[in-house]
């Protein structure tokens, strides 16, 4: 910045001679050229002091996201794993209720027929109201996975669509906005 500030100063003082014989012929040309100058140096100024530390906050901003999101893409990996190994001992959970409820019911078949059968509906009632639930809860874990991982592929497809041209027109457009 002292740089450019000395450049117009020297420009000024060379200048100076000039502008004096142009006064004479007219002086508005003269006072057109110093507003120009006085104008470029202040929005060099500007830019130099305000754009550079606003781009590298917002690079550093969108380093921070990619690395957040990489981090949920994990995370999201995690709970599918655990669903899935959820579902497969949910399945092994339903074959040995099966199981066990059959042999409860051969070993008390012969003193207990009618309470057994109670106790056989009851247990299968609440096994299919755990499983039912435990279903359920599955099916809403999977579909919140899902939904993250289409959340990622859409950023996905944003970002691989985003050309160097693109980026160019929206910094351009944020830049006439600003204007």
């Amino acid at each position: 910045m002292k740089r450019l500030t000395t450049l117009a100063l020297m420009a000024c003082f060379v200048a100076s001679p000039i502008f004096a014989e142009e006064k004479e012929q007219g002086g508005l040309e003269v006072w057109k050229w110093a507003n120009f100058v006085v104008l470029a140096g202040a929005l060099g100024y500007l830019i130099g002091k305000k754009g550079g530390p606003f781009f590298a906050a917002r690079s550093v901003k969108i380093r921070k996201d990619i690395v957040e999101a990489g981090e949920v893409r994990k995370e999201a990996e995690t709970r599918a794993a655990e669903v899935e190994r959820r579902l497969a001992n949910l399945e092994a959970e339903i074959a040995a209720l099966r199981a066990e409820s059959g042999k409860e019911e051969e070993a008390e078949a012969g003193r207990f027929g009618r309470h057994t059968a109670a106790e056989i509906a009851k247990t299968q009632a609440n096994a299919e109201q755990e499983i039912a639930a435990a279903g359920k809860a599955a099916r809403l874990e999977l579909k919140r996975y899902c939904a993250d991982l289409a959340v990622g592929l859409a950023e996905q497809k944003i970002r691989a669509r985003m050309t160097p041209e693109t980026q160019d027109a929206l910094v351009r457009g944020f830049v006439r906005d600003l204007k």
